[in-house]
Formats: structure tokens, C-alpha cells, sequence
């Protein structure tokens, strides 16, 4: 094995995407997230640390291979515009989380049954995968992507031009 995991099928991850920098976003409440990634993803909560005056100061979820740090923004950061929750930001987010696995069909249906926006139903795309994009409760953007192939440079390249 050269580094991949297993996708859809037997096909490979690419591996340059199962280890990279663990995303950490901050949400109005933090323990109804988790919660939600949990029913919505299948995460697992892994660690967590309870504010003294309530809330999550900060946690630690799965989701999939992929490890999110999350936890409540509070006032005094918010004010001094150190973190920020999409909705602190006018609903938008400058950040999108990508996220590999095995069947990106029933994670949609899971996620749109436990109150996820879906933005885009999951669709193969010209890149070799089967994306879906969807936006949590807390305003998050979501990519969850299933590897269908290996597409090279040149062949990709063509999809995207034959695409518009």
C-alpha cells in the first residue's frame, strides 16, 4: 500500500488528503453541534473540555478519519474579533471542511434527516468523486466527497473544459 485508504469500491483516498491540517471552528453552541455532527456524520466525540461558566471550551471530534476541534465562541473573543461564528459573520464562512468517505449517498440522507441544508445533492464529479455539499446548523460548509477514481492531470483538465 503507498499511504491511500480505501474509498468507495476498494478505490483509493488519495493520500496526500487523509493527513492535513485539523480545521478548529467555533459555533454558538457547541454541544448541540456536536450532537448534530454526531446524528448527521456518524462523529464521535473523542475529547472535550467543559467551560467553568458553561459551554464547551473546546473539543475534539472524528468524523470519519478526519479530526475537527470545535467549541463556543465566547463574548469576549467574539468582541475582540479573535473567533468568530458564521452567523457573527452574516451567515457566510470563508472556510468549506472536505471530508472522504466510503458512501457519500446515505451520509447526505443522514445529514439532511438530522437538519442539514443540502446545497448540492451528491453528484460525480469531473475530478474522479462523488461530492455532496451541505451546510450544518451553525452555518459551517461541508464537502463530503466518495473517491470513485483516479483522474489524471491532463484527462481532468479535459472534464473541466467539457464541463463549461
Amino acid at each position: 500500500m503507498d499511504g491511500r485508504a480505501a474509498g468507495a469500491d476498494g478505490v483509493e483516498i488519495p493520500g496526500r488528503y487523509r493527513h492535513a491540517v485539523v480545521p478548529h471552528i467555533m459555533v454558538e453552541d457547541a454541544a448541540a453541534a456536536i450532537d448534530f455532527y454526531r446524528r448527521a456524520f456518524g462523529a464521535r466525540e473523542d475529547f472535550r473540555i467543559d467551560a467553568p461558566g458553561g459551554g464547551v471550551l473546546h473539543a475534539e471530534i472524528a468524523v470519519g478519519r478526519s479530526v475537527l476541534m470545535l467549541g463556543d465562541v465566547s463574548v469576549d473573543e467574539a468582541e475582540a474579533g479573535s473567533f468568530a461564528a458564521p452567523a457573527a459573520l452574516g451567515g457566510g464562512t470563508s472556510v468549506t471542511l472536505h471530508v472522504f468517505v466510503p458512501d457519500v449517498d446515505s451520509l447526505a440522507e443522514r445529514a439532511e434527516a438530522a437538519g442539514a441544508e443540502v446545497l448540492q445533492p451528491p453528484t460525480d464529479m469531473f475530478h474522479g468523486d462523488r461530492t455532496v455539499i451541505l451546510k450544518d446548523p451553525s452555518g459551517h460548509l461541508w464537502v463530503f466527497l466518495t473517491h470513485l477514481e483516479d483522474v489524471p492531470e491532463e484527462e481532468l483538465r479535459r472534464r473541466l473544459a467539457a464541463a463549461g
